[in-house]
């Protein structure tokens, strides 16, 4: 399976505030409105065949062209995807039974164009 998230990637980590609990005055991690706009859109781009929930061991390889040549984590883009996909009901889960690896995924340059372009394969049981 074959498909392009066509919006900048977007890290969950690089994108976390501190809030204050009003009640507690605790202080707790949020995702910033970013994050959680990137997140929004992505699960609304997708279309319906794609929203499989697979649930068996798949590679999930992804090619992230990013809009600047900045240095980012490649381990932070691909954590964020794979939350996206579970939220979009692409994935079940992002557990290791389910995405046994990220074989091939790579961060690009692309102005004109950021974009993410993911390839899904399933792996057999070893």
């Amino acid at each position: 399976m074959t498909f392009t998230i066509p919006f900048p990637p977007v890290t969950k980590k690089n994108s976390q505030q501190i809030w204050h609990n009003r009640k507690t005055g605790k202080p707790f991690v949020a995702q910033s409105k970013r994050y959680i706009q990137y997140e929004n859109d992505v699960c609304k781009s997708l279309p319906p065949v794609l929203r499989l929930k697979i649930a068996y061991p798949i590679n999930l390889a992804a090619k992230y062209y990013m809009p600047s040549k900045r240095r980012v984590d490649l381990v932070n883009l691909i954590e964020a995807l794979q939350d996206v996909l579970v939220k979009a009901n692409v994935l079940e889960d992002d557990n290791s039974k389910i995405v046994v690896s990220t074989d091939g995924s790579r961060v690009k340059y692309d102005k004109a164009r950021p974009r993410t372009e993911i390839i899904i394969t399933r792996v057999q049981n070893e």
